[in-house]
C-alpha cells in the first residue's frame, strides 16, 4: 500500500471556486483543488500556501482549518495496481487568494482557473474537489463528510 499527506485549498469568491487543471502522463486530464503532498518535516499549514503559489502564481492566506479526509484507492482502480492500495489523507484548509492565477511553469497542473461552482458537477475532477467543497460549504462541526462516489466525471 502507498500512502500520502496532502494539504488542499479551497477558495470560494462570488460563487466561484479557484481549480486547477491536472496534466496526467496517462492522457485523462481532471480538475482538481490546488495542493499537493506535505513533504518530510513540513507543517502541513505551510505546504498549502507553497502549493497555491507554485500551482497559480498567486499568494494564498489560510483562514481555517475546514478539516480532514481519508480515503483509500483499491489497487484495482488505481493506473499502477501493481503498487497495490493508496491511501490518501487530505488535510483541507479555506484559503483567501490574492493575485491573478497563472499556469505551474513546468508542472503538473496547468491552467488555474476560477470556476462557477455551477459548473463544478459538469468538469472531470478529482474527488478532491467533492470533498473540499463539501467541507466548506457544509461547513460540518465534526470536519469530515461522508465519502464521495467515485465514477462517471468524478475520479481517484
Amino acid at each position: 500500500m502507498t500512502f500520502r499527506l496532502a494539504a488542499y485549498a479551497v477558495s470560494i469568491e462570488n460563487d466561484r471556486v479557484l481549480l486547477v487543471r491536472c496534466v496526467t502522463t496517462y492522457g485523462e486530464d481532471h480538475w482538481s483543488l490546488p495542493g499537493g503532498a506535505v513533504e518530510h518535516c513540513e507543517d502541513p499549514f505551510d505546504a498549502v500556501v507553497r502549493e497555491v503559489a507554485e500551482e497559480t502564481g498567486c499568494t494564498g492566506e489560510v483562514e481555517r482549518l475546514l478539516g480532514v479526509d481519508s480515503r483509500v484507492v483499491p489497487a484495482d482502480e488505481r493506473h499502477l495496481s501493481e503498487q497495490g492500495p493508496h491511501q490518501n489523507v487530505g488535510i483541507f484548509y479555506q484559503v483567501r487568494i490574492t493575485g491573478e492565477p497563472r499556469p505551474e511553469p513546468n508542472g503538473a497542473t496547468a491552467d488555474p482557473v476560477w470556476t462557477l461552482l455551477s459548473d463544478v458537477a459538469g468538469l472531470r475532477r478529482s474527488s478532491l474537489v467533492d470533498v473540499g467543497l463539501a467541507l466548506a460549504l457544509g461547513m460540518p462541526p465534526t470536519g469530515h463528510v461522508g465519502p464521495v462516489e467515485v465514477g462517471g466525471l468524478v475520479q481517484h
